[in-house]
């Protein structure tokens, strides 16, 4: 047993914290396991009865700066001290502070405005709703597997999981999928999904999908939610070229993979391409609700006045929290990103060589998928479920994606110490899952 772990999970106080809630709030979200956070420092997380976790989760990759990072804590201090809100009827130094930050930082390779909001899903809308209003075009293309949000524009793009759609047809006409080109597992013919999923966009042109009608084409450079993909490479580089050809809209979904997540500050930078919409939210604001659309300024200054627009857009205290984010990410956590990720995939990939249940471990920087496999190559979902939730009795804070796929996401700021320690209880947790479905299957 861990030595950090106290008391029976859930423990008395979390037991009584799970009792209360289950009374008042709604039971739609997707909780995984009984976790009661009392408080956090950096990759570790305390429950309410005093148990030591280390989090790999980080809020759903969140957390980029680890969990109440001093610097970012001041920062929301100093900001909360002046004023708590002044709606975006108005101006303030940080909202325009953060606008030129980003914009210095934009992948487009020309000047770029920014529009500011609370959540990744309000980014994707407004992503969305700028696009149909630049291009005056009603369809998009999304990918199978994608995760864009749960609000009904961008809902109509997420396909990660039947149950986010479920029960709420018909979302936002108009947006048509296709697969995401896996290399691991292909849905097409041939060795490169890359160039066999751009020839199927191609196929839809021709035959049921008029180019001319399409205003964007909406992709994650990395896959989240749908199992941690890497595309292979050319394949961003081949929508950015389709869209050129047809004047279509790219817009990359950096909502996860943003934010120095990947070792980059965004994740298409690996691939050089440069989207004309970008939308960012999650690591943004190390834990305060905050998201952004980023546009090449010749497509965003096309909003004419009144087009679009919130209350809480350019908040002074997450505009704080994202500006102390980007100084720390820029300094110091893009670069640790790259370097811990590469020693954590060489450590899992050796664990991989040990475990034939290990199909594949892929990602870049600290977003790290491992792939878990029946003997017959097939998703092993409910390891991966059993693995989930031995690790959280062991005290390692672990999230899925995809069907099968463990997924990495710690808080940009570890070191190999900590990457020692959830190697160890990983294997731990891996183990016991083994024993437990084995366990299973035989009665």
């Amino acid at each position: 047993m861990n030595e950090h772990i106290k008391t029976e999970l859930p423990g008395p106080k979390a037991r009584a914290m799970i009792a209360r809630d289950v009374e008042v709030v709604s039971p739609s979200y997707p909780r995984d396991y009984p976790f009661v956070m009392s408080h956090g420092r950096g990759a570790e997380a305390w429950d309410v009865d005093g148990n030591r976790f280390l989090d790999f989760a980080a809020g759903i990759a969140v957390c980029a700066t680890g969990h109440a990072h001093p610097e970012v804590v001041k920062a929301v201090r100093e900001a909360a001290g002046e004023f708590l809100h002044i709606s975006s009827d108005y101006w303030h130094e940080r909202m325009v502070a953060l606008a030129e930050r980003l914009v210095r930082l934009a992948p487009m390779g020309e000047p770029a405005m920014a529009f500011f909001c609370q959540s990744g899903t309000e980014a994707v809308e407004g992503a969305i709703k700028l696009a149909r209003y630049v291009t005056g075009r009603p369809r998009f293309i999304g990918f199978l597997g994608g995760f864009h949000g749960r609000t009904m524009g961008s809902l109509a793009f997420t396909s990660s999981k039947y149950t986010q759609q479920k029960g709420f047809a018909p979302t936002m006409p108009g947006v048509v999928h296709v697969p995401y080109p896996n290399q691991y597992r292909p849905i097409f013919a041939g060795a490169d999904q890359g160039r066999a999923a751009l020839d199927y966009i191609r196929m839809l042109f021709e035959r049921s999908v008029p180019a001319s009608e399409v205003a964007a084409i909406v992709v994650e450079p990395i896959q989240g939610e749908g199992g941690y993909i890497v595309p292979p490479p050319g394949f961003l580089a081949g929508l950015r070229a389709l869209c050129d050809e047809h004047g279509i809209l790219l817009v990359f979904d950096e909502v996860q993979s943003g934010v120095g997540r990947t070792g980059r500050m965004f994740a298409c930078e690996h691939e050089g391409v440069a989207p004309d919409i970008m939308t960012l939210a999650k690591g943004l604001g190390s834990g305060l609700p905050i998201g952004a659309v980023v546009a090449k300024k010749r497509i965003m200054q096309q909003w004419k006045r009144g087009a679009h627009g919130n209350t809480y857009g350019g908040n002074p205290i997450t505009c704080a929290a994202a500006i102390a984010t980007l100084d720390l990410v820029e300094r110091d956590y893009a670069a640790n990103a790259a370097a811990i990720g590469d020693y954590f995939l060489s450590r899992l990939r050796e664990l991989a060589g040990d475990y034939p249940c290990i199909g594949e471990v892929r990602g870049r920087g600290l977003m790290i998928g491992v792939e878990l496999i029946e003997a017959d190559g097939s998703p092993a979902a409910k390891l991966c479920d059993a693995l989930i939730t031995r690790a959280f009795h062991n005290g390692f804070l672990l999230l899925s994606c995809g069907v099968s796929t463990v997924r990495f996401m710690p808080p940009l700021s570890i070191g190999r110490a900590d990457v020692d320690e959830a190697m160890t209880l990983l294997k731990g947790a891996l183990d016991e899952a083994l024993k437990e479905t084995r366990a299973g299957a035989a009665s």
